[in-house]
Parts: structure tokens; C-alpha cells; sequence
């Protein structure tokens, strides 16, 4: 059953100058990505309803916008029956776990976030001839044979592996996608998105940027996983969601995914060595047995991005962590100073 976080009517649709607000559902809204989606569509002008089950969202990333009159969020879970009177011009598709902890703790919930989710907002979609954003991921590249990897490449992905549920979901969901597409002609984008990192990250999200910095506060060892010699790509959360407004403005929908993400390459250990300088910490670097399915190398071709959106990240993995070690140091300890951090 859904329950209204805030009581709120949306405002009527009407903008200072008399044209009608556009209006978007962010579904996943309290999320790290869905909170700061939300901020930048109502900066933008529009009026915005978000739908989460706060499974992972928090209800403290929407407080800095419940008091906007354009902003209402509904606690629902998108695998049940959407609510029916939700007439909308965008929708975003935000909702599921991103992190290996969180979707594994449910790996059938996440496979149905996915697949279900998908099938009930592409039907509201197609009800109200709405333009539809699928946020993908890299993950369905799995241990990619091909480096970088380009929208192409067809992935390496284990079926039925503990990372599966998450991988073979968002694969089955660019599928629903595009057959909705081809079968109602509906207006899709999906955007395949790379490791995002950033201020609403969570302390036990289980990323690799957020468990080293929570860990090198709390003065404990950092926990890098094989060797530390696997590579990611590192997009600052600002970045990727200005990506995000671009693909969904972009006049004509792309004949494929987007790849969305930072292509500067780090190991693991660059990273690890980056948090403790950023954070004068003493902790040390531990290592433990490597998950299996970790992909041993990511890292996006964003040529088709470049090219087509005229995007691409602005904000270096220096600026980047420095504004998330403060995050955190904040969210763990309150307001105590952060070093600044020099730029490499």
C-alpha cells in the first residue's frame, strides 16, 4: 500500500508565465542519486513526485526540498501496482539497490525491482505518452573481456552468480525497454552508468569509495578486496546527473544505451592510498579474498556521449573525494574541519 510521506497537492501545473510546469516521476527518489535528481528537476522548473519504499532511500536526502510546493513523495514500492491518478511527461527509473550488500540481502526483490518495476512504469508510460529514463549500469558488461567498454560490447556477465540478480535484472530491464519502444513507440532513454560516488552516499552503502572513507574516519584498516590492482572509473554524483537531463533532452532518443560515466582510471590501491592522504588518517591497507564475479577492469568509452550530448565529467577524483570526505566527516562526527584536499 502506498503512503504519502507528505501531504502535499502539486501545484496546478501552471509557471510564472503562464505555460504548464512539466512534470516528472522519480521513482527512487530518496535514493543518493534519486535525492539529487529531484533537487535538480524542481531547480529546473518542474514539479516532481517521487515514489520510493526506503528499502536503502533515506528520508532525511529529501529534507531540503519537502517544503517545496512542486514536490510531493509517496512511499511505494514499484514491484506493486503503481496508484492511478499520477499523470506525468518524464519518468526516471531510479528504484533498486546499487550495491552489492543491498541487493544481494534480497536478491529476488532485486530481480523483480527490475523486471516488474520496469513493466509497471513503462505501462505508465505508455498510458500517459510519457518520455522514460532506465537507469542501467555497467554491471552489464560483467568481467568485461573488452577494455574500455563501448555501448557495444555485448558484456561477460555470469547468469547465476551472487552478483546475477542485479546484472541479469538491469539486462532484462534495457530489454523491456526497448521492446516497449519498438511494440507503443514510446520515447526511452537508458543511460548503463558507471561507479558514481558523492555526498548522500550511505556509511554501510558497501561501495568501495564509501567503505574506504567510513573506514579511514573510524580509524579501522582499509579493506581492499584481491590484489587492489582491479581498476574503476569514478564519476562525482553531480556529473552523472547533469548527464542524466542531457540524455533525457536530447531531441531524438539514442538507438541504444548511454555509457555515463568518468573514463580517468584508477586501481583499487590508488584509491585506498588517495582516502588515507585526504583524510590524515593512520589506517592501514588490508587485504582480503576477492568477491566472486568482481570484474577485474571498468572503465567507459564515452565517445557516443561526448558526441551526442556534449557531456562529459567536469569534476576530478581530487575535488571529488575531498567534497566527499567532508560529507561523511559531517554525517559520522558532525561539523569537525577536513583537510583540504590537494589536487594530483
Amino acid at each position: 500500500m502506498s503512503k504519502v510521506i507528505k501531504v502535499l497537492k502539486l501545484q496546478d501545473g501552471i509557471g510564472r508565465k503562464g505555460a504548464r510546469r512539466s512534470r516528472a516521476l522519480v521513482a527512487g527518489g530518496a535514493g543518493f542519486l534519486g535525492s539529487h535528481l529531484c533537487e535538480r528537476l524542481l531547480a529546473d522548473g518542474y514539479e516532481v513526485l517521487a515514489l520510493d519504499n526506503f528499502h536503502t532511500g533515506k528520508r532525511y536526502n529529501l529534507n531540503a526540498i519537502l517544503g517545496n510546493p512542486a514536490f510531493r513523495c509517496i512511499e511505494h514500492d514499484i514491484v506493486d501496482a503503481l496508484p492511478e491518478d499520477i499523470p506525468v511527461d518524464e519518468i526516471y527509473n531510479l528504484a533498486c539497490p546499487a550495491s552489492p550488500p543491498h541487493y544481494q540481502a534480497d536478491p529476488i526483490h532485486t530481480f523483480k525491482t527490475s523486471v516488474l518495476g520496469s513493466l509497471n512504469l513503462l505501462e505508465l508510460a505508455r498510458r500517459h505518452s510519457a518520455k522514460i529514463f532506465q537507469a542501467s549500469t555497467s554491471e552489464v558488461y560483467g568481467d568485461p573481456l573488452v577494455h574500455p567498454q563501448p555501448e557495444s560490447y555485448l558484456g561477460n556477465v555470469n547468469t547465476h552468480g551472487p552478483r546475477s540478480c542485479y546484472d541479469e535484472g538491469k539486462r532484462s530491464a534495457e530489454t523491456l525497454f526497448f521492446d516497449y519502444s519498438r511494440t507503443f513507440g514510446i520515447d526511452i532513454r537508458v543511460a548503463r552508468i558507471f561507479n558514481t560516488y558523492g555526498r548522500r552516499m550511505q556509511p554501510d552503502d558497501g561501495r568501495v569509495v564509501s567503505n574506504f572513507i567510513v573506514q579511514a574516519l573510524r580509524g579501522e584498516d582499509l579493506t581492499v578486496y584481491g590484489s587492489g590492482m582491479q581498476t574503476r572509473s569514478f564519476c562525482y554524483v553531480d556529473d552523472l546527473i547533469e548527464g542524466f537531463i542531457r540524455l533525457m533532452r536530447a531531441p531524438t532518443p539514442p538507438p541504444h544505451p548511454v555509457n555515463l560515466g568518468n573514463p580517468a582510471e584508477f586501481t583499487v590501491m590508488d584509491l585506498a592510498r588517495l582516502v588515507v592522504d585526504y583524510t590524515n588518517s593512520r589506517s592501514r591497507i588490508v587485504h582480503r579474498p576477492l568477491p566472486i564475479d568482481d570484474p577485474r577492469q571498468r572503465r567507459p568509452d564515452i565517445s557516443f556521449a561526448r558526441q551526442y550530448l556534449d557531456w562529459e565529467p567536469t569534476i576530478d577524483l581530487s575535488q571529488g573525494l575531498a567534497r566527499t570526505v567532508e560529507y561523511f566527516d559531517a554525517l559520522l562526527y558532525g561539523h569537525r574541519p577536513v583537510r583540504e584536499a590537494a589536487v594530483s
